[in-house]
């Protein structure tokens, strides 16, 4: 399992629940954009990214996600969602997201999401703080312990 993620410098852990699969007995393919959120939230956690929005009123929005689905997961099983972020630029960042099932021992659903930096007091789009942008650096080069 660790070399499948050991390019992905955040690890989140997650418990397939019952109430995420669908009629067909798999987890429902939107519950998987709750696994990125869950994963992208616990990134944004290492560097206290959501608290620092409150504070300047500048945080990320998501303009674009999708999702690769390779194999289906059911419950009951544990995921292991990697996430990184691929690429910076002035206003907007893309991460990537690899799912782990420990059942099935393989990647069974990768993802992206492009966040805009947005100003919630001017409603307009901004560029990404040096803060925001060292902060990445340092997570991306393994300087802030996965979960």
């Amino acid at each position: 399992m660790e070399h499948l993620l050991e390019d992905y410098p955040v690890i989140t852990e997650i418990p397939v629940a019952w109430g995420d699969m669908d009629a067909l007995q798999h987890v429902n393919n939107v519950v998987y954009f709750r696994y990125f959120e869950s994963a992208r939230i616990d990134y944004f956690g290492k560097m206290q990214m959501m608290e620092k929005a409150k504070g300047s009123g500048i945080g990320p929005v998501i303009s674009h996600t999708q999702c690769f689905y390779k194999v289906p997961v059911t419950y009951p099983d544990t995921l292991l969602v990697g996430s990184r972020v691929r690429d910076v630029q002035e206003d907007r960042f893309t991460m990537e997201y690899a799912i782990f099932s420990k059942s099935l021992n393989r990647v069974t659903t990768t993802g992206t999401a492009t966040g805009v930096m947005f100003n919630f007091l001017t409603n307009r789009k901004t560029s990404i703080p040096e803060e925001v942008k060292a902060h990445i650096q340092k997570i991306e080069a393994g300087g802030i312990a996965s979960s």
